[in-house]
């Protein structure tokens, strides 16, 4: 027997054809396409050296964001954000916010998570979230993008119903979340692939050079409502591609600064009170050269390497599924050993 479904969709073809046919193909392609694309992003956004082991604890989850009312505690924040609604850190993951707590004891090391369902009491059981809440100075939340949204440029952006068809829609809500964390809170912003090696307070309205071409977003340093993030958001919003990788994240910071500088090429600089850092001091392994993270080094050029270097850029797109020997006199080996000892510890107890 056919079912009713079948029967009235039957119907509906019949007596319009051509439109009917038009929105069930639509409607399949869209699904289809939806459906390749959440695949496809869960598979690229796991973490480096991601595993499988739980804790048996769970932890108190405190959610309202400070408030920017005067207050000196809304820019003295460090942020990590995941847009994923993954619940399974790696130790790159673990080792970034470790790191960040280590060096900056008296900032809360703020982490939101798109996988936290908004009112819940507790924390995925999870090795990695075990270890953090033992910092009293991480805290863990939940990631809620239209309240984050709110009151800025970016709201009527995020609300176009057809908006998570887009094939870089994860990354480009990470690169619409630090612009809006640095506009309404100030603080800092770090991707979870970098390890931090010194306390980055004196870097204030910062971000850092990559290469000769380009500045990057991966580490953002300002006070709330600075001008300079105002208009990221709104170029953000103006020229927006979605098609393009990188043009709402890299590409627009670095168009952005050569406007509020009137140059041509970037450089390091200080230009109208924003500071663009030598790539030494935050991307001191250039994306090219990846690989010499997984690569010995001696103590002393390990010494020479990093001696201006506030934090490293680990390239987790790149790097990621690369095996690491631990323990080695591997660079990456290093910089986990010295400055996220705890996650350390449990890679070489796995």
């Amino acid at each position: 027997r056919m079912p009713k479904c079948l029967l009235k969709l039957t119907r509906v073809l019949l007596s319009n054809k051509l439109r009917a046919l038009f929105i069930l193909i639509f409607m399949l392609v869209s699904f289809g396409y939806l459906t390749y694309w959440r695949t496809a992003e869960d598979s690229k956004s796991s973490a480096l050296y991601s595993l499988p082991g739980e804790s048996s604890c769970d932890h108190s989850v405190p959610f309202s964001l400070p408030k920017v009312s005067g207050s000196t505690l809304s820019n003295r924040n460090v942020f990590f954000v995941e847009t994923s609604k993954q619940t399974n850190p790696g130790y790159l993951f673990s080792c970034s916010v470790e790191s960040a707590a280590r060096t900056h004891p008296e900032r809360s090391v703020v982490v939101l998570l798109g996988g936290l369902e908004n009112g819940s009491s507790s924390l995925p059981k999870h090795w990695a979230f075990s270890l953090l809440s033992s910092f009293p100075n991480v805290q863990i939340r939940p990631l809620d993008l239209l309240e984050l949204f709110s009151g800025t440029p970016l709201k009527k952006w995020y609300s176009w119903p057809l908006r998570h068809l887009e094939p870089y829609l994860l990354p480009v809500l990470s690169d619409a979340c630090r612009l809006v964390l640095m506009w309404k809170y100030g603080g800092i912003y770090l991707d979870t692939d970098f390890i931090v090696l010194r306390n980055l307070q004196n870097l204030t309205n910062a971000l850092g050079i990559q290469d000769d071409e380009l500045l990057n977003g991966a580490f953002l340093s300002f006070k709330p409502k600075n001008e300079f993030m105002e208009l990221c958001m709104k170029d953000f919003v103006k020229n927006y591609n979605a098609s393009i990788w990188g043009y709402q994240g890299p590409r627009l910071l670095t168009r952005v600064f050569k406007e509020w500088c009137s140059i041509r090429t970037v450089q390091s600089m200080s230009c109208k009170g924003v500071r663009a850092l030598a790539p030494e001091v935050v991307y001191p392994i250039p994306w090219q050269n990846w690989q010499k993270l997984f690569e010995p080094i001696s103590a002393l050029d390990f010494h020479k390497l990093l001696k201006n270097t506030y934090a490293v850029h680990i390239w987790n797109k790149l790097s990621r599924g690369t095996r690491l020997e631990i323990p080695s006199q591997a660079l990456l080996a290093q910089l986990y050993s010295q400055f996220c000892p705890a996650t350390y510890a449990k890679m070489k107890q796995d």
